[in-house]
């Protein structure tokens, strides 16, 4: 809960595209359908969506928990299967030990070295449970900025994607530069577009 509890870090982006008209109902649509689906039961490797900001095990956003005025608030949540190269090498050391005593060589062969760490991997990454992480965001449907609780580059790449095929819009992370094309008039913009960087030691 980045905005929620204590201090937090953002990063800005803006919402390039249009909504259409019954805004509400098509926000209502796209969130459910690109919700988080859990795969603590499965043997998947990775999960991600929309969870609610207020508890990342609430995936049905009843009343449209994440309306808040113009605004629209969420949470991305992502699960993920992760299995240290430290232990699969433990265990794919312990099975080719195995396999060489039960089959009295004294040398295993390359591709049997590829076959017994693709299914030692596999095996651990079914034993393995899925690690949780959820990022918070603030989308101000007036300003069309989105304001993401996070400045984690993987987290930032997974947003966009998932804003885009969720809502159909493009993300474009608002940079000093881009910021003051915003905010300044005609004439400055032309100024601010002939600014180059100097080195001043």
């Amino acid at each position: 809960m980045g905005f929620i509890k204590g201090t937090a870090s953002y990063v800005r982006f803006s919402v390039e595209g249009e909504l259409p008209e019954n805004i509400w109902d098509f926000i209502a649509d796209r969130v459910v359908a690109f919700s988080f689906r859990d795969i603590d039961e499965t043997y998947e490797e990775d999960s991600l969506g929309w969870v609610s900001v207020l508890n990342m095990f609430d995936t049905e956003f009843d009343y449209a928990s994440y309306a808040a005025g113009n605004y629209v608030t969420l949470s991305m949540r992502l699960d993920e299967r992760k299995v240290s190269s430290t232990i699969v090498k433990k265990y794919v050391q312990k099975e080719e030990d195995r396999i060489k005593k039960e089959k009295e060589i004294p040398k295993i062969s390359r591709s049997m070295r590829v076959e017994i760490k693709e299914r030692v991997q596999n095996e651990l990454m079914r034993k393995a449970l899925p690690m949780p992480a959820v990022f918070d965001l603030c989308w101000n449907l007036e300003s069309s900025t989105v304001l993401f609780f996070s400045t984690n580059k993987k987290a930032q790449a997974l947003l966009e994607d998932l804003f885009k095929e969720s809502f159909g819009l493009t993300l474009i992370q608002q940079i000093p530069y881009l910021c003051g094309e915003h905010l300044l008039d005609e004439d400055d913009v032309e100024k601010l577009a002939r600014i180059t960087p100097d080195i001043f030691v």
